[in-house]
C-alpha cells in the first residue's frame, strides 16, 4: 500500500471528529456494524473501496480526500499519466489504481485493477450502482452472484453492482479496467 493510502483510517477518524460525529453514529449512518467500523477506523481491517465511497459520502467529502489527504483539483479534465494513479492494495493479490482521483465531483470511478492468481481470492462485495469491467491483460474470472464468467483480453462485462461479485486472475497475473458508477 502506498504511503498516502496507509493513512486512510486516521483521515476518516479525523474528519469524523471534526464533524462531531460519534463512531457509533457513523457506523449506523453508513449501515456498517459498529465492531467492523471500529476495525476499519483503527486500521485493523482493510476498507473495501465501496465502503470508502459510503464513508466519504457520509463525511461530505470526495473519496480522493480519504485516499490522498488532498482535495481533487480538476473540474474540466484530469490527466492521469501511466503508472501515476493513486495505487492501493486493498486485498492480497488485488491492487487498484484510481485513474481519475484528481477530478472533482466524479460520478463514476475508473480504476485499473491488477490481479495475481497466486494470492487468495477476495471475498464477494456488493455496492450501489453499476460496474463495467474490461480485461486488458491475461484472463479474469468474474463472479456475479453464483455465475462465473471467464474473460480474456478485449472482453468486457457490465453488471448490477448490488449483486455480490468478485474478480480473480486465471493462471498468473491479469489486469482489467473497472468503471464503477455509484
Amino acid at each position: 500500500m502506498n504511503e498516502k493510502a496507509a493513512h486512510v483510517p486516521e483521515r476518516i477518524k479525523e474528519l469524523r471528529e471534526i464533524l462531531d460525529i460519534s463512531a457509533l453514529d457513523m457506523a449506523r449512518d453508513t449501515d456498517i456494524p459498529y465492531e467492523t467500523y471500529n476495525k476499519y477506523e483503527k486500521g485493523d481491517l482493510d476498507i473495501p473501496i465501496s465502503v470508502l465511497y459510503t464513508i466519504a459520502n457520509r463525511l461530505g467529502t470526495d473519496v480522493t480526500v480519504l485516499l490522498t489527504g488532498e482535495e481533487a483539483r480538476m473540474a474540466s479534465a484530469a490527466v492521469c499519466r501511466k503508472d501515476k494513479g493513486v495505487q492501493i492494495e486493498r486485498y492480497p493479490g488485488y491492487e487498484f489504481s484510481s485513474l481519475a482521483y484528481n477530478f472533482k465531483h466524479r460520478t463514476m470511478e475508473p480504476l485499473l485493477v491488477q490481479l495475481d492468481s497466486s494470492k487468495a481470492q477476495a471475498a464477494q462485495v456488493s455496492h450501489s450502482g453499476q460496474e463495467f469491467n474490461f480485461v486488458v491483460e491475461g484472463q479474469v474470472k468474474i463472479t456475479v452472484g453464483k455465475t462465473e464468467h471467464i474473460l480474456s483480453a478485449g472482453d468486457s462485462i457490465y453488471f448490477d453492482a448490488r449483486i455480490p461479485h468478485c474478480q480473480s486472475a486465471v493462471n498468473g497475473k491479469a489486469k482489467f479496467l473497472t468503471i464503477i458508477q455509484e
